[in-house]
């Protein structure tokens, strides 16, 4: 069992204002795409309201602490149900299901947005000690994509 946070966020760690993205990056989202098409995703709720309906080519997991429901998506309440899965899960916020699975992360896939935008929400603090850098993809602003952003992929270094 394996999880991956994935995360896009500024300069100040801000991944989101008011249940959405303070960004438009069609780049990252190709990006985020091709890292998460045929995996399991595991989002909070309030990252499951946001979307307009689950991301298609992914199972769709959803961690709320009520008794949460939306067609397309498996509701979860027990983080440890996940344990039992036998593959590599993509986790893909919020704020505090990041904070909990960041000590269960073997892997992270972090953009790093050259810019700092007003919102709400943040990626936690981690240890960048217990990470290694394995590779890094530097984008430059387009016609479409207006904001300079590196995408890093980070193990955790085994103790």
């Amino acid at each position: 069992m394996s999880y991956t946070l994935i995360a896009a966020m500024d300069n100040n760690q801000l991944i989101g204002a008011d249940g959405d993205l303070p960004w438009r990056l069609p780049k990252d989202l190709q990006l985020f795409k091709q890292h998460t098409l045929g995996k399991k995703i595991l989002m909070g709720r309030k990252t499951c309201e946001s979307l307009p309906g689950p991301l298609p080519g992914r199972k769709n997991y959803v961690l709320s602490r009520s008794n949460f429901s939306r067609d397309g998506f498996i509701c979860i309440n027990n983080s440890n149900y996940l344990d039992y899965l036998n593959e590599e899960v993509m986790v893909i916020g919020g704020a505090g299901i990041y904070q909990l699975f960041l000590p269960k992360a073997t892997a992270m896939i972090l953009t790093f947005i050259n810019h700092e935008f007003s919102g709400d929400t943040y990626f936690p603090q981690w240890e960048t000690e217990l990470w290694q850098e394995k590779n890094a993809q530097h984008y430059l602003p387009d016609d479409k994509n207006n904001y300079e952003f590196w995408v890093r992929k980070y193990i955790k270094i085994s103790s």
